[in-house]
């Protein structure tokens, strides 16, 4: 199957779920976020910003603002297909559709950040093998950022279970996520 085969059918399968279930489902897969000692020492966590069907990263943000730690939002840069960190205080006050129509920083809210400064890479994408393989939407805006972080800052994903594949395509140049948290489990990639 190709990416983009792949891309569509986890799409159509993660859009046949309910917001009721999606809403239940990111509950449970948040607490297995908040169980992970990598979540629980880092001070400086950057999230994707949820739409459509994923995973609703809402109410993760606002329980790490409310933790004392650091939350940052990517703001997409079309021109270069960069992501710019950006530091947020109030989901409603500081977040508008932006690039593709994902909520990301207002122009008049962002308050930047070095990747460098990044605990904990919170990675969004389609579908992911227990490897840790990771396929994205195919803009490659994460693929040009992962180098940009510490090497020691760890890549997690946050996806419903249906979205674990048995094998993932991917190219050389793609980065594994270290860990695959889901709503039913924390999967440490199998590296290698």
């Amino acid at each position: 199957m190709t990416k983009r085969e792949l891309r569509r059918k986890i799409i159509e399968l993660r859009d046949q779920l309910s917001p009721e279930e999606i809403k239940g489902k990111s509950r449970r897969l948040a607490e297995n976020l908040y169980s992970l000692s990598a979540y629980r020492e880092a001070k400086v966590v950057m999230f994707f910003i949820s739409f459509g069907s994923e995973v609703d990263t809402r109410v993760m943000l606002e329980e790490t603002i409310r933790r004392g730690k650091l939350a940052l939002a990517p703001k997409a840069l079309p021109k270069t297909r960069e992501l710019l960190p950006s530091q947020i205080l109030d989901w409603d006050q500081d977040l508008a559709p932006g690039a593709y129509n994902i909520p990301e920083p207002r122009e008049d809210k962002v308050r930047p950040y070095t990747p460098e400064a990044i605990d904990l890479l919170l990675v969004p994408g389609v579908a992911f093998d227990q490897k840790g393989n990771r396929l994205g939407y195919g803009g490659g805006y994460y693929d040009r950022f992962f180098p940009l972080l510490k090497p020691t800052t760890p890549l997690v994903a946050l996806v419903f279970d249906l979205q674990i594949q048995h094998r993932v395509p991917v190219d050389e140049w793609d980065r594994r996520v270290d860990f695959i948290i889901t709503e039913e489990r924390i999967i440490k990639s199998k590296q290698g």
